[in-house]
């Protein structure tokens, strides 16, 4: 067990980097680091009341690869999407069938919902649009709502590696609640609004 402030100030540090974009060399690097370091462990002090009095380590370790593949597909997901965005926006025929669908979720917690709700108005080509606390559902507006499996299949692998992080209920596998109204046997493929409408 270790005290979280100073992990908190770790942590701000290599956001410093992420936020300066210093180019890679080891001397600016570890500049940048040092700087990010105490302005990062100067505001983890100043707010330490606000956390608890440790921090359990062994999570941490555990949770980090998991962390990292959330990452990792995400930015892939980035890149996937700019492509075909821009493949869209190039093609003369403008392939583009727009579509608000509902996306049930197993994730429950405030923050694991709004990072995953972040990640999906961050790629190109799909938005969130809003939240329904009562059904805990996102509404996603998509430009081509064609195949609303294919909207669906990194946002689960995404909350599959949430429910981890975020130590949540429910665990990777375990069945999404289905769409209200979907048919019974239609395993949790999301409703499709085209046009942008959505169906309640």
């Amino acid at each position: 067990m270790s005290r979280r402030w100073p992990v908190s100030g770790v942590v701000m540090a290599v956001l410093w980097l992420f936020v300066r974009g210093v180019e890679l060399t080891p001397q600016r690097l570890m500049e940048e680091f040092v700087i990010g370091l105490g302005v990062g462990m100067g505001i983890a002090f100043f707010f330490r009341r606000f956390y608890g009095d440790e921090a359990p380590v062994a999570r941490s370790l555990r949770v980090a690869p998991y962390a990292a593949l959330y990452l990792t597909t995400f930015l892939w997901e980035l890149l996937t999407a700019n492509v075909d965005v821009a493949v869209r926006t190039l093609s003369p025929s403008m392939p583009i069938d727009p579509a608000v669908v509902e996306v049930p979720l197993r994730v429950r917690t405030p923050l694991a919902i709004t990072t995953i709700a972040n990640s999906i108005t961050l790629t190109p080509g799909t938005l969130t649009m809003d939240y329904n606390d009562e059904t805990n559902s996102l509404y996603v507006h998509s430009i081509d709502g064609s195949d609303p499996d294919g909207i669906l299949e990194p946002i689960r692998r995404w909350e599959d590696y949430a429910l981890i992080i975020f130590d949540e209920e429910l665990k990777p596998g375990d069945p999404a609640p289905q769409v209200e109204g979907a048919p019974a046997d239609g395993g949790d493929a999301p409703a499709a609004a085209p046009g942008g409408e959505q169906h309640g």
